[in-house]
């Protein structure tokens, strides 16, 4: 969702930038001026957080080594006897209630076009930048200054410069600039010759290759790119602002260090004289140039000033002051990763997995289908990217639900009925007394719900955690948290947690497994049991999100299962159910 990663773009930006100013503020006088310049490289880091992909640096995974259970413990023991039937595929009830929550879409289309109009009205800047740089360039001469090219090509030595540089004169530029990034140039002002002595010249000529050799040509596109980017943000103009002056301190400080301490007051003068002669500072912003507004140069003649060729700032401060940036920029990435992914996405080793082609079965839907032979113990999947995207579980929650109550005590074997308090649901079938069993082959909502808030916030999610449901997360709030809130789950997910459940790999009483196992069965012939629950997400009065979820034990083996479909609107724990039906009969399963 755009607006997702445009609240990321707005905090890692304005987070990067205040640790940065506040570094500067407090460590400053630590830093020479070179270091002080190259301490906003870590902005330029920051700033392309939102733009790389989170599978990079996800920390997801660091944790999920406890994520996959044994799947070869022996076969169930179960029995079929005779002719037994349950009422057919009628058990798989699909009852839901649709949650009402704020449609976003409208915000999350009006923010991007914004967005999009800003960074046009920027990149128009930026192209009329560039065509008044062109206009200059056509009205520009050669610089005949024969003493002054010879100084030139001196200064390139002693800068250790091989590549070619063009210099020209102009009178639409009023203060001297360097720019290109395959062929560069130096404009000089054709109007301050008569002023301009060769001394004058070596100051400006030292300036303009400094800022060649320090890359700071290709630093003003990158500059150039992310002020667009992140056009809205004013704390990131500020900080582009503070990176130019520090960039030309840093450039004045580079000067320096090849003059003599008697050239410094020239130097400073050469770059007042600039200020007092120029009508106004220069906006184009792909240039550098030699002088700034009037509180830039005031800051940098203070400096010119109060340099010291003997001042040294000692390396490990520096460095100790370097490593503590990276450190606080850096613990921006599990929030960036846990922020833009929502944790949504399950990392599965799928090693031997055999991906088919089920896409007739799923006309309509987005969705995927996810088999795990326990025979073979091999996993079978369709949609191999939405087979491990986590979604909300819905109704299927409902088996654990049932689960952490029996273990907590909140009900028991013997005791799991609920007196239903008369309010009346949507279904005839809610609106009565529940037990465990009913409750789950009804789908009964008010029920679990209860269940949840007599089991409370803190056992639950501690067993949600302890068993990796997916993304363990109830901040939805107590009987809600699973229906299209904050908990979620992937197919792969489903059923890697049955197979824990089937086998009882969750470290519960048996008997409470037996019990859920039970509640679960929907139909039994002479081959083979399936049992299965449904789940429908209904989110203003459309149904989005459909599961079903389940086993079939035949004689010899055990098959694990779990479909999702997705749309938006049709997409219901009845319909993935047909959906598993026709697969499962077609592969010769059920």
């Amino acid at each position: 969702m755009f607006l997702t990663h445009f609240i990321i773009g707005l905090l890692v930006s304005s987070f990067s930038v205040t640790v940065i100013l506040l570094i500067r503020k407090w460590f400053g006088r630590q830093l020479t001026a070179k270091w002080h310049y190259h301490l906003w490289m870590f902005l330029f880091m920051a700033l392309a957080l939102p733009f790389i992909p989170t599978d990079l640096y996800n920390f997801s995974t660091v944790f999920s080594g406890g994520e996959t259970y044994q799947t070869n413990a022996p076969s169930s023991n179960m029995k079929v006897t005779g002719t037994d039937m349950i009422q057919g595929l009628q058990l798989i009830q699909d009852f839901s209630v649709s949650v009402n929550r704020p449609n976003l879409s409208l915000l999350n289309i009006g923010v991007m076009g914004l967005w999009i109009s800003g960074m046009l009205l920027f990149t128009f800047t930026m192209v009329r930048g560039w065509l008044t740089l062109r206009r200059i360039m056509n009205y520009s001469s050669p610089f005949s200054n024969q003493e002054a090219l010879v100084l030139f090509e001196e200064c390139k030595k002693r800068l250790k410069i091989k590549k070619s540089i063009k210099i020209v004169i102009s009178k639409r530029v009023h203060s001297p600039m360097i720019f290109g990034l395959f062929q560069t140039y130096i404009v000089l002002p054709s109007q301050h010759e008569n002023w301009l002595s060769l001394k004058n010249y070596e100051y400006i000529f030292l300036h303009e290759l400094s800022h060649y050799k320090n890359k700071d040509l290709l630093t003003n596109y990158v500059i150039l790119f992310y002020q667009i980017i992140y056009w809205f943000n004013p704390l990131v103009w500020l900080a582009f602002r503070e990176m130019r002056l520090d960039r030309e301190i840093a450039c004045d400080a580079s000067v320096l260090q090849l003059l003599d301490d008697y050239s410094f007051s020239e130097y400073g003068n050469t770059i007042i004289n600039f200020l007092d002669l120029s009508k106004r500072a220069s906006k184009l912003q792909i240039v550098t140039h030699l002088n700034g507004s009037k509180l830039q140069i005031k800051k940098r003649i203070e400096r010119i000033s109060a340099y010291k060729h003997s001042t040294k700032k000692p390396i490990r401060k520096s460095i100790f002051i370097y490593v503590l940036a990276s450190i606080i920029l850096t613990i921006q990435l599990p929030f960036v990763s846990a922020f833009s992914t929502k944790n949504d996405r399950y990392y599965f080793n799928n090693d031997g997995v055999v991906f088919e082609d089920l896409h007739p079965f799923f006309k309509g839907y987005e969705g995927s289908f996810v088999l795990y032979d326990h025979d073979a113990q091999q996993y079978r999947i369709y949609n191999e990217e939405k087979s491990t995207l986590r979604v909300s579980p819905d109704s299927t929650y409902k088996i654990y639900s049932a689960l952490f109550a029996l273990e907590s005590n909140v009900i028991s074997l013997e005791e799991s009925t609920l007196s239903w308090d008369g309010t009346e649901h949507p279904y005839d079938a809610w609106n009565m007394d529940q037990d465990v069993s009913s409750a789950l082959q009804n789908s009964v909502n008010w029920y679990f719900q209860e269940l949840d808030h007599r089991t409370g916030f803190e056992t639950i999610q501690s067993n949600l955690q302890a068993i990796h449901y997916g993304k363990s997360d109830v901040s939805g709030g107590l009987g809600q948290f699973w229906l299209e809130s904050s908990l979620k789950i992937s197919p792969v997910e489903q059923v890697k947690l049955l197979q824990a459940f089937y086998y009882n790999q969750l470290g519960y009483k048996e008997m409470h497994i037996q019990a859920v196992k039970e509640a679960l069965l929907l139909e039994k012939n002479k081959e083979a049991r399936l049992s299965g629950k449904t789940g429908t997400g209904t989110v203003n009065g459309k149904n989005i999100n459909g599961w079903f979820i389940g086993y079939v034990e035949t004689k010899n083996n055990t098959y694990f299962f779990a479909t999702n479909i997705q749309n938006e609107d049709g997409s219901s724990g009845s319909k993935a159910g047909e959906i598993t039906l026709s697969i499962l009969k077609d592969l010769g399963i059920y």
